[in-house]
């Protein structure tokens, strides 16, 4: 058993000795439980048979009171209590063993149930005379039933004595025997505690032994000596799983720092090439913004194109210009500040606008704006990415005419922005990727919508941005029945953001 229990695990052994000593302890409680409620019901049943003899003589008592009472005022509530009482006491009376004669008790009861039959007749006799109005017959009979009302109260009296002089021996056999049950019992509970005991203190030292080893290795091991021996343990439980992997950790320790110190040399020498590389790095990085074109130079050279081609009375190429400019300059604006919904609308003007300009009016744009929330605050930027990726991968490459419908409403939490498209559609699992920011650049043309447009701002940027502005997670949603059916853009503003005054 010993052995067995040192191969388990810790939570196994545990586990058995809970149910072992609760098992012991729970059938010895029931041995102890039957025999001492089987002792209790037979004592109970000691001095039921004297209390059967006194319901008895209280039941023939009663019986012939009524008799008496009934001659001697014939009422009819009289009569009523005699013939209950005489159908009660021959109850009782079927019950006595009058069939047996084995002893003098049996044949006691065998006597009071003889003469109890003459009684009653007797006092049916009697009875029956009143009711006839014979007087001297029915006083003979009951003075013949008195008599004999007196020898069965005696008989009953002396079976009575007989029986409790018998069943007083039965009560101290019984009392002797539980006595000896209880010595028994408490003798059985203290062999199973000490039995208990021996078991967990075994168990406990098989758990605690190679602890104690491994505490006192583990201190070594922190004072910073590791040239500790390894540690011994024959265990194959979770203890001595621990102490093997410790002895494993300390010969690694011991040859890390080896180690260690052999390759700090070499990082040295690695570090001063890194930050060689790191210089160099940053001379290749400044020289490739210097030449970047600065952008107000770029807003300059077409505010300068289109007054050149107002002076030449080009007018729409004029207008062309200088949406193309404001377009460039709102681009250009910090994504740290936030603008008016107005202003977001009127951007997406100019940017259709310049699309219709290059596509000859091919691009069909629909808006429905409630102009009580134009001057609601909002995040920079954030409807014409949406526009964009409607044209450039819902609508640019459908084979019938491509709509975009832009809807600005309210109701009683949000302002509603919905920009809505009947062009290629989107797959479930492609707006899953979006909504998650999952989608890299490699996928296909709808999937890119995450990646950067051609102003360096895509859906992924946007859905951050709103969440970070309102700080709610719900507030925007893409909604595509499936290929060819359209998409649909909501964003849901809470109304709770400042306003402009």
């Amino acid at each position: 058993m010993g052995k067995r229990i040192k191969k388990g695990s810790i939570r196994l052994r545990l586990i058995l000795i809970f149910v072992l000593t609760t098992g012991v302890v729970f059938f010895a409680n029931m041995f102890m439980y039957y025999n001492i409620n089987k002792s209790i019901g037979t004592i109970d049943k000691v001095y039921v048979s004297n209390i059967g003899l006194n319901d008895l003589l209280d039941s023939l008592n009663k019986l012939h009171a009524y008799v008496y009472e009934y001659l001697n005022t014939k009422r009819t509530e009289s009569l009523e209590n005699y013939y209950r009482s005489e159908q009660n006491y021959k109850n009782m009376i079927a019950d006595l063993k009058g069939d047996i004669s084995d002893n003098s008790m049996i044949l006691m009861q065998k006597n009071i149930r003889n003469m109890s039959e003459v009684y009653l007749d007797l006092a049916e006799e009697s009875v029956d005379a009143k009711r006839g109005n014979k007087i001297v017959k029915y006083k003979e009979l009951y003075k013949e039933a008195s008599t004999m009302h007196d020898y069965i109260s005696t008989y009953i009296n002396k079976l009575n004595n007989e029986q409790f002089k018998h069943n007083s021996d039965n009560y101290e056999l019984l009392r002797v025997s539980l006595n000896y049950l209880e010595v028994t019992s408490t003798s059985v509970l203290l062999v199973l505690m000490v039995f208990n005991v021996i078991l967990i203190i075994i168990v406990t030292r098989s758990i605690t032994d190679p602890l104690m080893k491994l505490t006192e290795a583990a201190n070594e091991v922190a004072a910073g000596n590791f040239e500790v021996g390894l540690v011994r343990v024959n265990s194959t439980d979770e203890v001595g799983i621990v102490t093997k992997a410790f002895n494993t950790m300390t010969a690694s320790i011991h040859q890390y720092i080896i180690k260690t110190k052999e390759s700090m040399e070499l990082e040295s020498r690695m570090k001063e090439k890194e930050l060689m590389m790191a210089s160099h790095l940053k001379d290749a990085q400044l020289k490739y913004l210097q030449a970047q074109i600065n952008p107000h130079f770029l807003f300059n050279t077409l505010n300068a194109g289109a007054q050149l081609a107002m002076l030449e009375g080009a007018d729409k190429s004029c207008l062309f210009l200088e949406n193309v400019a404001d377009f460039f300059r709102y681009n250009m604006k910090s994504f740290e500040q936030d603008c008016t919904l107005r202003d977001e609308i009127k951007l997406v003007d100019t940017y259709i606008y310049i699309l219709n300009v290059r596509f000859s009016g091919g691009i069909h744009f629909y808006k429905e704006i409630d102009d009580s929330v134009l001057d609601v605050r909002v995040p920079s930027m954030i409807l014409q990415p949406v526009v964009e990726n409607a044209v450039n991968y819902g609508i640019r490459d459908i084979d019938y005419e491509g709509e975009i419908r832009m809807k600005v409403y309210q109701n009683d939490e949000h302002i509603l922005i919905t920009i809505t498209d009947n062009g290629a559609g989107m797959e479930q699992s492609t707006i899953d990727r979006i909504m998650n920011s999952d989608i890299k650049t490699g996928t296909s043309a709808r999937e890119q919508v995450i990646t950067r447009d051609s102003n360096g701002i895509g859906l992924g940027n946007v859905i951050n941005r709103l969440k970070l502005y309102y700080e709610v997670q719900d507030i925007f949603i893409i909604e595509s029945e499936g290929r060819n059916k359209g998409t649909r853009v909501t964003i849901q503003i809470p109304k709770t953001r400042k306003k402009i005054a």
